[in-house]
């Protein structure tokens, strides 16, 4: 299958062409064009994989980068690219990797980073990624703790979410 896939290290992504394939996956990321927008702007390198024949996104790596650390942030895989392993079909997570696709994808977002100057590269891998970042070469670091602080929904940062969309909706309404 790998042959019939169409791999491309770009530096920004078409955002309509991104929300489609986040869309047929069920992402949680978000879904406003101008979230999207601005997180295609603020990453350092993309990977896409296409279906050679029909140019359908099938999946997408993404790098962060500021010189000396990097992040894969993510790599995601239509379910149905990844072989039958791949059971629970939640968000494009990589659950089985039998055409090596998110591999070849994840190896292309770290040797750019690389290439970058980064030093080292970390990722987070929800349940089933965890075996795929590892067979990456990842290791599980001793002592650190995942941790994640949702803004939107903290008392002393959501005021600046309800701002935002204030003003997207004010935007929306002059056009």
């Amino acid at each position: 299958m790998n042959s019939n896939i169409e791999f491309e290290v770009v530096s920004k992504i078409d955002v309509a062409d991104l929300k489609a394939f986040y869309d047929a996956q069920g992402s949680r990321l978000p879904h406003s064009i101008d979230k999207l927008t601005t997180m295609v702007d603020k990453s350092v390198c993309f990977v896409t994989a296409r279906d050679r024949n029909s140019r359908r996104l099938i999946g997408i790596a993404r790098g962060l980068a500021d010189g000396v650390r990097g992040y894969l942030t993510e790599c995601k895989l239509d379910p149905s690219c990844q072989g039958p392993g791949a059971v629970t079909h939640v968000d494009g997570r990589i659950e089985h990797d039998q055409y090596n696709i998110a591999k070849e994808m994840a190896d292309r977002v770290i040797e750019s980073l690389a290439k970058m100057g980064c030093e080292r590269v970390d990722a987070a891998a929800y349940g089933t990624e965890v075996d795929f970042c590892e067979e990456l070469g990842f290791k599980r670091t001793a002592g650190i703790v995942p941790m994640s602080l949702n803004l939107s929904e903290h008392d002393r940062y959501k005021q600046f979410f309800s701002k935002a969309a204030e003003t997207a909706k004010a935007g929306a309404a002059k056009a």
